[in-house]
């Protein structure tokens, strides 16, 4: 080959990467384009400025090193709780437990944290992290339990399992590890000690450059192992990988399991790194929140980082437009619910820019497999 053809194909791939980062990137930045213009018009009618309010949101949340900081630390549990959601869709299965398994972890996590007393922070923290991640391993392995046993969907056990999770949690907080502190009334866990804590690292917390190397290591597992390819041939049709020799039931208890313990980091690490205890309330939708960060991350272990960095940020900045542009801090969780319709209803994206879904980019809410 001469070194002008070389040079042809070099300047051809160049375009090929360009289109391909289009295909990728253009339904969920769009649906975030659409949301903010949507969310622009309804600050206008309430009478709020947009272009100061989202001014205030940015300075909130990127406007120097502490918003920054305080950007991450919002991000740190939605990037574990996309990740529990989007592993689970690679096997054709919707995990809308992973609130609940987040909240195992991280009472969990804060049992061991606040109950094992003089051990050092190189075992302790490790020790509280792992036993919240098998907390919400064991809490993810019941609903593929079901479902390969029983043919129960995980959709409904789920759902029903949240309820199962925020009832016993708050129990354990109001009950048997309730904070017996002189004057306390609240329902919450003793403080965790030390030795147990998930460190800040000048402004970017710990947790979150752990998040970012689960989501590398969760890549590496679906598309460089075997377990991986398993899990997507059964996600992409169960009945052919169960012809190809692929054990169908294992595999889905094992997505679910290691879905649930995605989750359950998450939870450890709120409590570990961010709130020092559980407390009910304080981790309130931050497992719901995983569909919408799986979603606009196209369900990739990579793209739930800058998804999860983006519903962060607004949850990071909304005090400040609050305060400074006189908006409700709501109006950011309209325009998270927008995000999520346009990304769920991506025709109507697609219409917008004049795209077409590829095979693999369509995501199977359920595989079936089991009727």
């Amino acid at each position: 080959m001469t070194e002008q053809e070389n040079q042809n194909g070099s300047n051809g791939r160049v375009p090929n990467l360009l289109r391909q980062a289009w295909r990728t990137t253009s339904v969920p930045v769009t649906a975030v384009l659409l949301a903010a213009l949507i969310g622009a018009i309804i600050l206008a009618v309430s009478g709020a400025n947009p272009i100061e309010a989202y001014a205030a949101l940015i300075k909130g949340s990127f406007g120097g090193m502490p918003a920054f900081g305080r950007t991450l630390e919002k991000a740190t549990p939605l990037v574990f709780s996309g990740l529990a959601v989007a592993f689970a869709f690679k096997a054709g299965l919707f995990n809308i437990g992973a609130q609940g398994q987040l909240l195992f972890g991280a009472i969990i996590a804060a049992y061991v944290g606040f109950n094992i007393e003089g051990l050092p922070a190189v075992i302790h923290a490790p020790l509280a992290l792992l036993a919240g991640a098998a907390a919400g391993a064991l809490f993810g392995a019941l609903p593929g339990a079901l479902k390969t046993y029983t043919g129960a969907h995980e959709v409904i056990t789920t759902i029903m399992l949240n309820f199962v999770a925020i009832n016993i949690t708050d129990y354990l907080a109001n009950g048997p590890w309730k904070d017996a502190s002189p004057g306390n009334i609240v329902a919450r866990t003793p403080k965790i000690f030390e030795s147990a804590e998930i460190p800040v690292i000048g402004s970017i917390p710990l947790g979150f450059v752990i998040g970012v190397a689960v989501a590398g290591l969760t890549w590496w597992l679906l598309w460089r192992t075997t377990v991986g390819y398993e899990i997507r041939t059964v996600g992409l049709n169960p009945h052919a990988a169960q012809y190809a020799g692929i054990r169908v039931a294992f595999t889905v208890i094992l997505t679910m399991t290691l879905s649930g313990l995605l989750a359950g980091i998450g939870g450890a690490i709120e409590t570990q790194g961010v709130v020092g205890r559980f407390q009910p309330g304080f981790n309130a939708n931050l497992g719901f929140d995983g569909i919408t960060i799986a979603l606009l991350g196209k369900t990739h272990p990579i793209g739930v980082i800058p998804a999860a960095l983006l519903v962060g940020a607004m949850k990071a900045g909304a005090s400040q437009m609050q305060f400074d542009a006189g908006v409700a801090k709501e109006i950011v969780d309209v325009v998270q619910a927008l995000i999520l319709f346009f990304v769920a209803a991506d025709m109507i994206v697609r219409w917008i820019i004049r795209s077409r879904a590829t095979d693999e980019e369509k995501i199977t809410l359920s595989t079936g497999w089991g009727g």
